[in-house]
């Protein structure tokens, strides 16, 4: 019974962050914020994403750790095990190689707005490059941190609830930033959606091409 406690206890912390997470990182929420204080968006991303990785930590700390250990692979899988870990690693930088890491972090926006140089609408200049993983899922990024989190040599209650919290969360947050990319691009967005899977590259023998449609 305890156990059940605390996986529903760790399911409504994680599920309160995703909400305040989705919530600030809304067109709505920016919109308010970019009338109410000009330029000062340029902050924005920056400070969110400071916020989002200080919150993850307390709702990481605040859970509770039940300790049931559902596997422990004995040497040499708990090293064999680490391989295909290592390989989403590279798949990681490999999808970052095509996104600018500063302007992820929010650093470009505060550097253009001290440059008075800052003209995005919003909190971020938005670019859309079909090009390495991007050819083979919408959301490599999501992906690859999935592999990265999924391949462990030992396995608990805890770490798997909140993996699968995780997971969950990447499928339903890449909806709501689709709907910020088709409203930005329009068919060009909506026509690759269409042509590609999300996260999973379960076409990946077939990447994609802008002359397939």
């Amino acid at each position: 019974m305890n156990y059940v406690i605390d996986v529903l206890s760790i399911i409504l912390l994680f599920g309160l962050y995703a909400l305040i997470h989705s919530y600030l990182a809304s067109i709505k929420v920016k919109e308010w914020f970019k009338k109410n204080f000009g330029d000062l968006i340029a902050f924005y991303r920056l400070v969110y994403n400071i916020f989002a990785l200080a919150s993850f930590y307390l709702i990481y700390e605040l859970s509770p750790k039940p300790h049931l250990i559902l596997y422990d692979l004995p040497n040499p899988y708990d090293l064999i095990i680490l391989l295909p870990q290592f390989l989403a690693l590279s798949g990681l930088f490999w999808a970052f190689k095509y996104i600018c890491f500063k302007e992820f972090l929010g650093l470009s926006q505060v550097k253009r707005y001290f440059e008075k140089n800052f003209n995005s609408g919003l909190d971020e200049n938005l670019t859309l490059l079909i090009k390495g993983p991007f050819k083979y899922m919408r959301h490599p990024v999501y992906f690859f941190s999935i592999l990265i989190l999924l391949f462990r040599p030992t396995m608990d209650l805890f770490y798997l609830v909140f993996f699968f919290c995780i997971a969950i969360y990447f499928y339903i947050g890449s909806y709501f930033e689709e709907e910020k990319l088709v409203k930005h691009f329009g068919k060009i967005y909506s026509d690759y959606r269409k042509s590609v899977p999300k996260i999973f590259p379960v076409k990946f023998l077939k990447p994609y091409r802008t002359n397939d449609l």
